[in-house]
């Protein structure tokens, strides 16, 4: 696909281009994010004999943290690690260039099209960009926490949650994800305790209806200290926050449903998010911004599931795709 452009404007174009340096052979697509979504993407894109450079500083994304998934269809079990293999392994079937570095800006030049800045000093150039970045977990960052990650540790109750069906979990967080978190789990676990910091941010209709379980007991202003266990997690010591009183609770298992943030930091300024930071896109993956796509946790879709970001990728690249055609 060959653009002509003449004079001045070719002029303001190099200029524009030159002021980032390093930069490398331009590609159809450039996707960022190495997880269900950015590979997915990557395929599909690869697929349609674009050229296609993933940038990502790791494979798989938060599917990693995921011990079992048992509702990705094909596999009634497999492991995250094991799926986000399988899925790297079938994208490298195809000339895709693997690109290992975090993005630390990302440009729309003049001509349209789009050049990302990485944090090694490198830089590359797209005619289009799929952002598919993910979020990053809110952490409790206490003792136990990351050594008991996918070991009773999860941070996703719809992801993980079948697995402590009549057993003892805490929820962490105040928010809609964690009251509704805790309602999902009332129905599968023996006892589900919410571990609430200030006060329930929830939708009150929400609210409500969790207060009707009787197996869900919420711990109001109190605090997580530290995560116990022996190979998995047998215990959650917190503490009150008004008079200082520890309290060891014993569970199998503890949610962190604190809330994500997305990973766009480097986004141009004009591209529009929601107020928790998600990128609005449409149902092709298409952001405010001609030839910018996202797709995955990092947009404002509603369900954060494997599944749904690795189809959401799929569509993004479609959307790609059409666009490079009529343009």
């Amino acid at each position: 696909m060959t653009i002509s452009i003449k004079g001045d404007t070719m002029k303001s174009i190099n200029s524009d281009i030159n002021r980032w340096r390093g930069i490398m052979e331009i590609s159809d697509v450039l996707v960022i994010g190495g997880g269900p979504a950015g590979l997915n993407a990557s395929l599909y894109a690869a697929r349609k004999a674009l050229s296609v450079t993933l940038v990502s500083t790791d494979i798989g994304g938060q599917m990693m943290l995921t011990n079992e998934i048992e509702n990705y269809l094909g596999f009634q079990s497999v492991t995250g690690i094991e799926l986000a293999e399988k899925m790297e392994a079938h994208v490298r079937q195809y000339p895709v260039d693997f690109v290992t570095a975090g993005v630390k800006a990302l440009k729309h030049l003049s001509d349209g099209s789009f050049a990302v800045q990485l944090d090694d000093g490198k830089s590359f150039q797209g005619k289009t960009v799929i952002v598919t970045a993910g979020k990053k977990s809110r952490t409790l960052d206490i003792p136990g926490e990351i050594e008991y990650t996918g070991r009773g540790v999860s941070y996703c109750a719809t992801c993980d949650g079948p697995f402590y069906r009549n057993k003892t979990v805490a929820i962490v967080g105040g928010g809609d994800s964690a009251v509704q978190a805790a309602i999902e789990m009332s129905m599968i676990s023996q006892k589900v305790y919410l571990l609430v910091r200030s006060r329930i941010r929830a939708a009150e209709i929400v609210a409500k209806r969790m207060y009707e379980k009787e197996n869900i007991e919420v711990l109001m202003e109190y605090i997580p200290l530290r995560i116990n266990g022996e190979r998995k997690v047998t215990s959650l010591v917190v503490q009150n926050k008004k008079d200082g009183k520890e309290i060891e609770l014993a569970v199998d298992g503890v949610f962190v449903e604190a809330g994500g943030i997305p990973n766009n930091s480097y986004l141009p300024k004009d591209v529009i998010t929601n107020s928790l930071g998600e990128i609005i896109t449409d149902k092709e993956g298409k952001t405010n911004i001609p030839g910018l796509f996202a797709a995955g946790d990092v947009t404002d879709g509603k369900n954060k599931q494997v599944i749904i970001a690795a189809g959401e990728g799929a569509a993004a690249a479609l959307a790609a795709h059409d666009y490079l055609l009529r343009n």
